[in-house]
């Protein structure tokens, strides 16, 4: 098993661009749900782009339902981190702490994101009109399940809860914002019998964003009825999730910020982030010469071994402009003077074939696992390199 030393945390801390905060550690009080309880604030920050956590954790209350209905570990972790993005908009990591989601609980958040049902159905399953939470369209169940997936797809897919809280005077802290994503389908996935065969159907665009923001209006009126939240500032948010064979993520759509006085939604904000898959045709049509940039990083890594076809990389885009490139390297290597040679070889090519001013982050690995991790920060003059031993 190969172990990860000393310079591996190091380069993990360094990842985020920034120098580690070292702050005197705090003690506070925490109020929830009407009781109060002593809390800690980490002396200890990566990055200023990070939120700190209060100490002790406490774990979300529909803990490990975003991996559920999401189709790629890749829309996995874009959901994730992406909505802490867009936190930052409103809630300042100088001023808020991160908590996870206290406010919805699984089984709510797994009634909302069920079908709303007929009266008929709701008589047949016994239930009372109180029960009919389901966010997403009606099928009566009646008729051909093709036209009906077709004309009613599952639009929300999933929902995440992130809680901002913000220091008093008085050395407690309250709710000073929830931040809400809504992961929504860009493909509908479904069956035409039990255990069948899998079917697919493209959501429109535009169908997509209307549905998604109608969604969003009923999940704010609802978040003002809960215990708490009539006053609470609120940021949703819209996600839309790549199918299931993308080896890419999807990308968030628009936002939105509700003040504590409000329930209604007023303007949304376009949030201008998208992925691309280098090669592809798709890349280079939108952004021709950072492609030309990889093929040649590309060709030259496969100067070095003439049999090698493998280099993917992950760009990520924000405002039309490259930010981040992850490339993956799978590479059967034999030794570690290999190993050297060959990380010493692609840092150089870093070096001439990419801007500083993009995140490089490049992985080697091979039948055994990791063998080297490269990372380059924007406005770093050289790279960071650490060989896994």
């Amino acid at each position: 098993m190969k172990n990860i030393t000393f310079l591996g945390i190091v380069l993990a801390l360094l990842l985020s661009g920034c120098a580690p905060k070292f702050d005197k550690e705090q003690e506070i009080v925490s109020e929830s749900d009407n009781s109060t309880e002593k809390a800690i604030v980490p002396n200890y920050q990566i990055s200023e782009d990070y939120y700190k956590t209060l100490l002790p954790f406490l774990p979300s209350k529909a803990r490990g339902l975003v991996v559920s209905n999401l189709n790629t570990r890749y829309d996995i972790e874009e959901f994730e981190t992406g909505l802490m993005r867009i936190a930052q908009k409103d809630f300042s990591p100088d001023k808020y702490f991160f908590r996870e989601g206290q406010i919805l609980e699984g089984k709510t958040i797994n009634n909302w994101l069920k079908r709303e049902y007929t009266e008929e159905q709701l008589k047949d399953k016994k239930l009372d009109a109180k029960d009919n939470l389901g966010l997403n369209p009606i099928d009566t169940g009646k008729g051909d399940v093709a036209e009906r997936s077709e004309k009613n797809p599952i639009y929300i897919a999933n929902i995440l809860e992130h809680d901002y809280l913000v220091k008093n005077k008085d050395k407690t802290v309250s709710l000073g914002g929830v931040v809400i994503g809504l992961a929504l389908n860009s493909v509908y996935y479904y069956q035409k019998e039990a255990y069948g065969a899998t079917y697919e159907t493209k959501i429109n665009q535009n169908e997509l964003e209307k549905h998604g923001k109608e969604i969003a209006e009923r999940v704010v009126q609802r978040l003002r009825e809960k215990k708490g939240m009539s006053d609470v500032p609120i940021t949703i948010a819209l996600f839309e999730q790549k199918e299931k064979s993308s080896v890419v993520p999807g990308n968030f759509l628009y936002y939105s910020h509700i003040d504590g006085n409000k329930s209604t939604i007023g303007k949304w904000e376009n949030v201008d982030e998208e992925y691309y898959l280098f090669p592809s045709t798709a890349a280079e049509k939108a952004y021709r010469d950072d492609v030309r940039s990889f093929k040649n990083f590309k060709q030259d890594i496969e100067s070095y071994f003439p049999n090698f076809n493998g280099v993917v990389g992950r760009a990520f885009y924000v405002n039309k402009q490259l930010q981040e490139l992850n490339i993956d390297i799978p590479i059967q290597l034999y030794g570690n003077t290999e190993v050297i040679g060959f990380t010493q070889y692609v840092t150089g090519l870093i070096m001439n074939h990419f801007t500083e001013y993009i995140s490089i982050q490049i992985s080697i690995t091979s039948v055994n696992g990791p063998e080297a991790l490269i990372t380059r920060e924007p406005g770093d003059s050289e790279p960071y390199v650490h060989i896994y031993k």
